[in-house]
């Protein structure tokens, strides 16, 4: 039972909906153990969900083991992956409860290792990231929302902070300078080691809440988490939907970044 997309729920999903659990599987990696990832059947494929905290959100952003995450979705067989990741809106066009299809992102992460490839017997990967995010489950994502009649953003720039503390207003107006749609915490280095793995990965961003600054009252993660729970089943329709219309071939080029961007002694 090898499952060949996978599902990576961020604050506030914490499993799929409806959907049968087959069984919970364990997964050793050279970065740790993972476990917690629910193997289930949605329109005759298996799929794997891994909830990023962990049950009941108890790993923050910046603690998440993210290489074996990947790594572990990896060596079950997974080749493409759905994110969703909880965000504030930079972008007052995109209001809270709306999503967005993530398109480019700008990293302000401080600590979190963001290769497999650190040298020595692993070698040396600059990993092209002109197109961080699949362009092919992006277009499943943004036609089975229109067919849903779900309003979904299909362009976001997503500004990645280090966390876990929200925003200051000084920040929030540096990255509306700078281009940025939307900001959270957890998509980097996500992103990048799916792509160095030769993973599709496409993120939905669930816009919660206003940056600081840009409305009158406080951010905080309890507004997340309501609004999160007010529109988790909105989000969920649109995964499981879309798992439906994912191509059995892929024809991006996600899968070569990698072997591209390899250093040769």
């Amino acid at each position: 039972m090898r499952p060949e997309i996978a599902v990576i729920g961020g604050s506030g999903v914490y499993s799929l909906e409806s959907v049968k659990k087959l069984k919970e599987v364990s997964i050793s990696t050279p970065y740790g153990r993972v476990s917690q990832i629910a193997l289930a059947r949605v329109h005759d494929r298996v799929v794997a969900f891994l909830p990023r905290h962990g049950k009941g959100h108890t790993v923050p952003p910046h603690r998440i083991n993210y290489r074996a995450n990947i790594w572990a979705l990896k060596k079950l067989g997974v080749s493409r992956i759905l994110a969703t990741t909880a965000s504030g809106t930079v972008n007052k066009r995109m209001k809270p409860g709306e999503l967005a299809l993530l398109t480019q992102f700008i990293d302000f992460t401080k600590s979190r290792s963001q290769t497999f490839y650190e040298g020595g017997k692993a070698g040396v990967v600059h990993v092209d990231m002109t197109e961080p995010y699949c362009p092919e489950l992006r277009a499943v994502l943004q036609k089975t929302a229109r067919r849903l009649g779900i309003k979904v953003h299909p362009r976001a720039t997503y500004a990645c902070m280090e966390g876990p503390r929200f925003e200051t207003p000084a920040e929030i107006k540096a990255l509306q300078i700078l281009g940025a749609d939307l900001v959270g915490m957890t998509n980097i280095p996500e992103c990048v080691l799916a792509r160095e793995l030769g993973i599709c990965y496409a993120a939905i961003g669930i816009v919660t809440n206003y940056g600081a600054g840009l409305v009158k009252k406080p951010v905080s993660h309890a507004e997340v988490l309501a609004l999160m729970k007010k529109n988790i089943h909105k989000t969920q329709r649109l995964i499981l939907e879309s798992i439906k219309h994912i191509p059995s071939k892929r024809s991006c080029r996600c899968a070569e970044a990698a072997e591209q961007g390899r250093m040769r002694a």
